[in-house]
């Protein structure tokens, strides 16, 4: 009987990967790469930058290819990042000119289809790691001066690294029936009403910036959950906070000169500083932005429908507060000894901005997930000429001891009840 219904199943699912792939290519020729009426009226890359192969790395650093495509002390653009996700492991691929290994022997309709369709130039589905879902609003343009400056790099010799996923997410086929549940092949149109800057904003963080594929929640499917855009969400075990205009959960409350700092600098003082898959954004990729397309992106993030989701931003943090269990007196001994000298005791922070504690989000988090990750793991960001840099406390500290740690800061700085445990510890690391 098992064995019966489990080869059921199994012709289900077959037969559903059939229809899906035959809807899905369907859709692609409906509304392939060539699809120019569908075009955003404005490129993504400001007018006063007119050299093509300036206006494609503005472009790949606007999309911040770098951050997926790029390994820590690798080959630019190689591939070799590992995602790890619920179901296993998927690694980025070389997207270097190299005709055996990278997307060297790639024409520019293969590209495009990559990026608006999700396929590759065998016309397998790519995973959604990937955020084609986003990508796909690109103007064929844009992709294409992007392709341009990644054929100018050098090529590396990267052959991919197998992925690692349970099945049935290693069956690439399934993936066409994802995609036709759940991408949206449309390109960006200009929205009627708003101002150009507005729009601008908007193409900016949509397509280019993708802010969506980390802020966003995800369904079951590994969806963006619909009416959820850029509530927060976990990624990787840190929380990419929401960023609607809600002003108690969301940045409603930033000011706008709040806002442009952080984004361009990784740090807005009394709001927060940029760490983790954040700080890779900024230092990859925000940070290169011109002073107008940060504007923009401002001008976007202040009218992102509010959700009342996620952590509430910090009341005045009553120092002074004792954390719960007991554990009081060896986070303070711990914070004391290890990080008061940095951060000191009101958590203006010494020598930097940067360091300040007082009024951020991550130390107003009950559950300290990111900061929790930035003592487990520590933390840098170069932004300029500057590097900001937070060693790890992982190997010199027991879970114990990080925990108790994180929710003394909780309570001293935020002014809210740690409850992380050893086990919520544990499990971070």
């Amino acid at each position: 009987m098992k064995i019966g219904r489990l080869i059921a199943v199994l012709v289900l699912l077959i037969l559903l990967g059939v229809v899906g792939f035959s809807a899905y290519a369907l859709l692609t020729v409906r509304n392939g790469g060539n699809d120019q009426a569908l075009q955003p009226l404005s490129a993504g890359a400001p007018a006063s930058i007119t050299d093509p192969l300036a206006r494609g790395e503005y472009l790949t650093r606007a999309a911040d290819c770098a951050a997926c495509h790029t390994a820590p002390g690798g080959h630019a653009f190689a591939g070799g990042v590992a995602f790890t996700l619920p179901m296993g492991t998927i690694y980025s691929t070389n997207i270097t000119a190299d005709l055996e290994t990278g997307i060297g022997s790639w024409s520019d309709d293969d590209f495009v289809r990559a990026l608006h369709a999700g396929v590759n130039k065998a016309g397998q589905p790519l995973y959604p790691a990937f955020p084609y879902t986003s990508y796909t609003a690109l103007s064929r343009a844009d992709i294409l001066a992007i392709k341009a400056y990644l054929f100018s790099l050098p090529p590396v010799h990267a052959p991919a690294r197998a992925n690692d996923l349970s099945f049935p997410f290693n069956q690439r086929w399934t993936l066409s029936l994802w995609n036709a549940l759940f991408l949206k092949k449309q390109r960006f149109v200009p929205e009627q009403g708003k101002s150009e800057a507005w729009n601008r904003g908007a193409y900016l963080a949509t397509a280019l910036g993708h802010c969506s594929e980390c802020h966003t929640p995800r369904n079951s499917a590994f969806a963006r959950k619909a009416g959820e855009d850029l509530a927060g969400a976990e990624l990787q075990g840190w929380m990419a906070y929401n960023i609607t205009s809600d002003k108690d959960h969301g940045i409603g409350a930033w000011s706008e000169q709040e806002l442009a700092d952080y984004l361009a600098k990784g740090h807005a003082t009394g709001r927060g500083t940029a760490s983790g898959p954040m700080a890779e954004v900024i230092e990859n990729s925000l940070q290169y932005l011109t002073p107008e397309d940060i504007s923009a992106l401002v001008t976007y993030l202040r009218e992102v429908k509010p959700q009342q989701v996620g952590v509430a931003l910090p009341a005045v943090a009553a120092a002074g507060n004792k954390t719960p269990n007991g554990t009081a007196g060896l986070g303070e001994q711990l914070f004391v000894g290890a990080c008061a000298g940095c951060h000191l005791d009101n958590g203006q922070g010494r020598q930097t901005d940067y360091a300040s504690l007082a009024g951020l989000r991550s130390v107003s988090d009950p559950h300290a997930n990111n900061l929790t990750q930035v003592i487990l793991h520590g933390s840098q960001l170069r932004v300029g000429a500057q590097h900001v840099f937070m060693p790890s406390f992982g190997r010199a500290y027991s879970d114990a001891e990080i925990a108790a740690l994180s929710n003394y800061v909780v309570s001293h700085f935020g002014g809210k009840q740690g409850t992380l445990s050893v086990e919520d510890v544990a499990k971070r690391r």
